[in-house]
């Protein structure tokens, strides 16, 4: 017990954005240890995740985000399941970490769902031909285009892309975090990004 102390508390919550009470339980549940509290906790931000995940998110917000040069531009829509959660600060920094992160990063999709079927179409012939060139089995090409086209859903997929921020986390967890810390579902709707001359 001695060994959580306020210190500690507070350093939790300041990584974690979580509440005192839930920083508290984590940390007395692993023995004063942050690293392991922030595990746990994203566990326990998964699982509410889970639960949420079929609760409709008809509020929100339209984020617009202008990067330093006035060259790049993103409007992004954000909705939750309330105008009250929609309205506070959580949610406005989610929408402008996620609006910045796009503008860096250049996301074509939202996630593997949002891919037209001639892009998909199209990425699977290079990958066959590409192996078929490597004289690669036909057995195993299969396997290998479907690797391949895992890595292009985290490079051109918002969701599965890595935080610019945390390189420890991709965006889908970052929205998972923030949905265990206001306890509301939160879905990222669509995003545009302007480029001057792009």
């Amino acid at each position: 017990m001695s060994k959580v102390t306020i210190e500690l508390i507070q350093e939790l919550r300041e990584k974690t954005g979580l509440g005192i009470m839930d920083c508290k339980k984590a940390l007395l549940d692993t023995d004063g240890s942050i690293e392991k509290s922030i595990e746990l906790l994203r566990k326990k931000g998964s699982l509410i995740a889970e639960k949420r995940g079929g609760n409709q998110t008809s509020q929100g917000i339209i984020y617009s985000y202008i990067h330093s040069g006035s060259k790049i531009g993103v409007l992004l829509e954000v909705n939750c399941e309330t105008d009250f959660v929609a309205n506070t600060d959580v949610i406005k920094t989610l929408a402008h970490n996620i609006a910045m992160h796009i503008a860096a990063m250049r996301p074509r999709f939202i996630s593997e769902v949002d891919v037209d079927s001639s892009t998909l179409e199209k990425e699977k012939e290079i990958y066959i031909t590409q192996l078929r060139n490597e004289k690669k089995p036909e057995n195993i090409i299969t396997t290998i285009v479907e690797g391949k086209l895992k890595k292009f859903y985290a490079e051109h997929c918002l969701l599965y892309q890595t935080f610019i921020k945390n390189d420890q986390m991709t965006i889908h967890d970052l929205v998972k975090e923030t949905i265990a810390k206001v306890g509301e579902n939160i879905k990222i709707n669509r995003f545009t990004r302007y480029e001057i001359g792009a």
